[in-house]
């Protein structure tokens, strides 16, 4: 098994895989509190897909009918790892993190639940974190916590993954720091999830396609 999620940070800026599984751009949205199969029917998987365990490298965009264009669809990967749930899309997005906002309601935030969610977020830049324990959302830019002073915080903390800003530090120092660090910032940002959650993904099966996925309709 590959070392933690570290990984997945690491190939943040490597193009998207036309191979069968997934590499470089992951989104991760990771969930504990609700079923597998549950959480990824609030995404807009089909009600029986989770059920048929489909390896990622056999999935298969539906044909559309004569004259009709097919829905468009985002493949996914999923899989569990202690009491997480854990979800892959390379795509640009999360799903969770544009359905919550779009106030989606399988995907809002409940008691009892939480999701923790990186979205590589290419089409609106900075990456984000979006951490919802319970039913409310807290967001932090990568290089950034959510300011809550909470086990996560401590995590991204410890990990390097909190980058000086003003007014602590001056514009100079700043932008000095980025130059220097920012290209390492999302690996650092996925080991402090990694030490937070205990979360461990196998980088040889995602690259494989080997894990289970489901086609999900973008909200």
């Amino acid at each position: 098994m590959s070392d933690g999620i570290a990984w997945m940070g690491a190939h943040h800026h490597t193009p998207t895989s036309e191979g069968p599984g997934m590499l470089g751009g992951l989104s991760l949205t990771l969930a504990r509190g609700v079923e597998t199969d549950e959480f990824l029917i609030y995404l807009g998987a089909d009600l029986d897909a989770p059920a048929a365990r489909t390896p990622y490298r056999e999935l298969r965009a539906p044909a559309g009918r004569p004259g009709r264009t097919s829905p468009r669809l985002n493949r996914a990967m999923y899989g569990t790892c202690g009491a997480w749930t854990y979800v892959l899309e390379d795509w640009g997005m999360a799903t969770w993190a544009t359905g919550y906002r779009g106030e989606a309601e399988s995907m809002l935030p409940r008691e009892g639940e939480e999701i923790l969610c990186l979205t590589a977020n290419r089409f609106s830049p900075p990456a984000l974190i979006i951490h919802a324990p319970d039913a409310y959302v807290y967001r932090a830019d990568f290089g950034t916590d959510t300011g809550r002073g909470s086990a996560l915080d401590a995590a991204l903390g410890a990990a390097a993954a909190v980058f000086p800003s003003m007014p602590e530090a001056s514009e100079a120092e700043v932008v000095a720091y980025f130059e220097e660090h920012g290209e390492r910032l999302p690996e650092l940002v996925f080991t402090a999830v990694g030490a937070y959650t205990g979360v461990a993904v196998d980088q040889g099966a995602v690259q494989a396609g080997d894990l289970p996925g489901v086609l999900i309709a973008p909200v």
